[in-house]
């Protein structure tokens, strides 16, 4: 149940069109829903702002619909991540309302909603284009809370003018996730050149001393350029939740 759905329930409650022991018997099924074999926290979403999502890696497609259809019950936005293209098929076979983002590698369960007016913006950036899936996980997350999402691939600091020709663009994003594999270096570089949050992703891309993001990730954890926030290899899902919890701050 997210804070919508509770503001509903309490306003029926207030104009009578239902009981207090109705809208009690509605709360009762927090903090989590017991599926036997998981137990997902359906009040997530009141507590956080954004709802549970289903990590797919390790679950059967059986596991993942039955997951998705409670989530589904107290969210109007349900979305499963790392979802691999043959277990996605499975899933769409149970659930074909449902949409597989393949950029992504996500499924979508329930409608996305229209970037609201006025809301502060975010700004994705990678250093090259095998770091995009990455990046579109990331953009899917921010999107599907409502907050506008600009993208600008394939700007590492190998081609560093790529970059620095679309500075004034990246300067009006109010948060910036900057994705880069090999050595990180990209990260750095945003973080000398804007004056607003950036969260760093490394990726595992790279040759072989990149020992799969290693290189990346210390690399940005010793950026020169002061107070970049760092999140762990690959994890587009984490760097769009650290960006939500900053752009929901400037959105009060």
């Amino acid at each position: 149940m997210d804070k919508s759905a509770v503001e509903a329930l309490l306003a029926k409650v207030a104009s009578g069109a239902t009981t207090v022991a109705a809208a009690a018997e509605q709360l009762a099924v927090m903090p989590y829903s017991d599926l036997g074999f998981a137990r997902l926290d359906v009040h997530r979403s009141l507590r956080q702002g954004f709802a549970e999502v289903i990590f797919c890696p390790g679950k059967s497609p059986e596991q993942v619909v039955a997951i998705a259809r409670e989530l589904s019950a107290h969210h109007h936005l349900v979305i499963a991540t790392r979802a691999e293209k043959a277990l996605a098929d499975l899933v769409l076979e149970a659930i074909p309302e449902a949409e597989y983002v393949e950029k992504a590698r996500a499924l979508v369960f329930g409608k996305l909603p229209a970037p609201g007016a006025d809301l502060p913006t975010l700004s994705i950036i990678t250093a090259g284009t095998s770091d995009i899936p990455v990046a579109e996980e990331a953009a899917l997350m921010v999107v599907a809370a409502g907050y506008p999402v600009s993208r600008l691939y394939d700007v590492g600091v190998a081609g560093v003018q790529r970059l620095t020709d679309n500075i004034e663009t990246l300067r009006q994003a109010d948060v910036t996730i900057v994705i880069a594999g090999m050595d990180g270096a990209l990260a750095s570089v945003v973080g000398g050149l804007l004056d607003k949050p950036i969260i760093a992703v490394p990726t595992s891309i790279g040759y072989g001393a990149s020992f799969e993001g290693l290189a990346a990730l210390l690399s940005m954890l010793s950026s020169c350029a002061p107070g970049i926030t760092v999140v762990n290899i690959d994890n587009g899902f984490g760097a769009a939740m650290a960006a939500l919890r900053l752009l929901r701050a400037l959105s009060r």
